[in-house]
Order: C-alpha cells, then structure tokens, then sequence
C-alpha cells in the first residue's frame, strides 16, 4: 500500500479514536499491525498523528482555556467556576501528574511489554467491563458539571488516568470513567478528560518526538504533515459528534463496542504475534 494512503488510514483512525473510550492506541497498535507498518518509524508516525488530534481540543474548547489564564480580581468572570484561573490550573495539573510520574517510571517497559496486539485486545476487553460497572455505580449518584470539580476529585481522576498507560485501556475511558465515579455528569467527565488530555499527551508525545526527531527524512515528515492534519481535522468532528451523543446515551454502547471488538482484534492480529 501507498506510504500516503497508510498515513491517511491511520490519521482517521487516530483522530476518530483518541477521545471516545475506545483507545486511539489500541486501534493504531492493531490497523498498524495489520498494514505492516510497525517499527520505529511507525512509533514516530503516532506520535505526529497524536500531536494532530490534541490541537483539536484547544480548538474547540478555546473559551475553557482561555479562562484558566490567571486574571486580576476586577477581571474575573462573573460566574463562578472552580475551572478558572489558579483554580482551574491546580485541579489539571492534579489530575495530571500521576501519569506523568508513572509514565515516566515505566516508559521503557510499557513501550517493550505492553504495545502488542495481544495485550491490547484485553486492556480492550478489561476496559469495556469496567465502562459498564462505573456506569452502574454512577448512576446511584447525584452528579455534578466540571465547574463544581474539588482538588480531591481532580486527584482522584488523575489516578484513575495512570490505568491508560497499559495500551487498549483508553486515556478517555480512564479520566471519563473516573470523573463517573468521582461524582461528575457524563459531559463534564469528558470535557474534563478533554482538557487534561492536552499536557499528558503533549507531554508524551514531545518526550518521544525528542528521542527520535534526528532519524527523519523530508519524505517522512511530508508523510507525518499529512497524518497530522487529518488526524486534526477528523479529530474535531469526533468530538463534537461523541458530546452530541452523550446528551442522548450512557457510555454503554461504547464499552459493547470494546468487547466485541476485543476477541476480533486478537483473531485479526494473532498471527503476526507468532
């Protein structure tokens, strides 16, 4: 297959899958594999095409970071909101250090052990039981929008996050998953996810960027250009559609959707683990 069209495959794939509960890293490890288009450069290939989908968030949710800019008392927004200024700042960067850590502690061992088709099609699986138990405890509770997030309920998403460090997990369905049971709505745990998803993935993606920026040819980053831009493009659409969804749905047909998906993946995909 054309290097083009892989780029354009594996861009759609990545910006349909990297804000549902899904896992975007689940679906490039698997359609990777099954286009041959693994290795190195293939590492370096999703991590451009990652890069593409989380411009998509700053894009749509430009009026949310806007107001984390720490402002003077006079130029406060009138309404009040706990995801403003310093406020806003503090609950991220809870949410989001414990991947930081984890990630940082385990990168070599996740990348070596954890990246194969095989244990993708159970974090696929594993994920989609756990969507359906968060949703039956969930719906006990009374919940509240992201404006109303504690710091204790920031933390406690942010450890829910470090689950999507095994591949096929989901960063989505780990921080959507925790704001359910740290109390939040269906919209505002996945606005939330959406806002913490921007320095976990920049983060990530910029450490692997830096490892590998010296082995790349023009030819290679017109390819990744253009795995970046769909990436980015389909990626706005995809969000959009998924909060649409959530107004009417639970999170239920997503978690289906895993475990079925689950035993196909590793059928699709057990020979090339031979």
């Amino acid at each position: 297959m054309e290097i083009w069209a892989i780029a354009v495959i594996l861009g759609i794939v990545e910006g349909l899958t990297e804000f549902i509960p899904v896992s975007s890293t689940g679906h490039l490890i698997v359609f990777g594999n099954l286009l041959g288009f693994t290795g190195e450069k293939a590492s370096t290939f999703e991590v451009a095409i990652q890069l593409g989908a989380i411009l998509a968030v700053p894009v749509l949710y430009a009026h949310r970071f806007w107001r984390l800019i720490p402002q003077s008392q006079n130029n406060a927004s009138p309404d009040p909101s706990a995801m403003q200024g310093w406020s806003g700042l503090w609950r991220i960067a809870l949410a989001t250090l414990p991947a930081l850590v984890v990630g940082y502690l385990a990168h070599d061992f996740i990348k070596s052990r954890l990246f194969t088709p095989t244990a993708v099609s159970w974090a696929m699986a594993v994920g989609g039981i756990g969507i359906l138990v968060a949703e039956r405890l969930a719906s006990r509770n009374t919940p509240n929008s992201m404006d109303a997030i504690t710091l204790q309920q920031a933390l406690g998403i942010g450890l829910f996050q470090t689950l999507s460090l095994w591949p096929g997990i989901s960063r989505s369905a780990a921080t959507i998953v925790g704001g359910l049971l740290m109390g939040l709505d269906r919209k505002g745990a996945a606005e939330f996810s959406f806002l913490v998803a921007v320095p976990v993935m920049a983060a990530a993606s910029g450490y692997d960027f830096l490892k590998m920026r010296g082995s790349l040819s023009s030819d290679e980053l017109t390819q990744f250009l253009m795995g970046f831009v769909v990436s980015f493009i389909i990626a706005v659409i995809s969000i959009a559609f998924f909060m649409r969804l959530l107004g009417r749905w639970s999170l239920a047909p997503f978690a289906w959707y895993r475990i079925v998906a689950a035993p196909i993946f590793y059928l699709l995909t057990y020979q090339l683990t031979l």
